[in-house]
């Protein structure tokens, strides 16, 4: 028996989950050990610090993807019955609406009502599917795959600021763990951001941004509680 391989979109929502869940390393933990080494000088509790929330977050985000994953291929699941149910009954309701959303797209009235009928007649639950909800009914995303991607991804990007503070000089360990952090969201923001389609430039600088924030609260409160 052959294994069904993933589909393009599969695989993109797979990366995405393993890129933000690296993204969500990378901040979470630079916030915990910079806030750490803001109240002491000890690299032993600044690295068992940082390991503790590594551990927390790979766990939180694995299982976070699974339940958001399931809760979404639920969803498009009783979305295909209830279609289902709309094209036994009112087939020709739903090939109207098929037709009018071509027609929306300022398609020509009579090539649309041509387009709708090849389509529905190839396969109408998908045609109707993908044009009332916006999903491919072929194309669930695993979230079993999500989720060992986040688990696996999460620790990943954790590495980063922890070797960032704990091999750097005491003086600059602060610094020198924000610069690399700093670049490290630079790079994920602009991976997200063509996951996304969106604008690279403004992705990258506002994950930075919240890097930085992030950052900069845990410092403060880490001086707060110095002693």
């Amino acid at each position: 028996m052959t294994k069904k391989k993933m589909s393009l979109a599969q695989r993109v929502n797979v990366l995405r989950a393993s890129v933000m869940g690296a993204n969500d390393g990378i901040i979470s933990i630079a916030g915990i050990v910079i806030g750490v080494a803001a109240a002491t000088n000890n690299s032993y509790s600044i690295l068992i610090s940082g390991l503790s929330g590594t551990l927390a977050g790979m766990i939180s985000m694995c299982m976070g993807e699974y339940v958001s994953v399931s809760t979404q291929k639920d969803s498009q699941k009783m979305a295909l019955i209830s279609e289902r149910q709309r094209l036994s009954d009112q087939y020709q309701e739903e090939f109207d609406y098929v037709q009018k959303k071509y027609e929306a797209q300022d398609i020509d009235p009579e090539l649309a009502k041509q387009a709708t009928k090849e389509l529905m007649d190839k396969d109408a639950l998908s045609t109707v599917v993908q044009e009332r909800y916006g999903f491919n009914p072929r194309d669930f995303t695993s979230p079993y795959a999500a989720a060992i991607a986040s688990f696996i991804s999460f620790p990943t990007g954790s590495i980063l600021p922890m070797l960032a503070v704990t091999l750097s000089p005491a003086n600059i360990r602060i610094f020198a763990t924000a610069i690399a952090v700093l670049i490290a969201l630079l790079i994920t923001g602009y991976c997200a951001a063509i996951l996304s389609k969106s604008d690279r430039l403004k992705g990258s600088i506002r994950n930075a941004i919240a890097g930085l924030l992030t950052m900069g609260v845990t410092y403060i409160i880490g001086q707060l509680l110095a002693h």
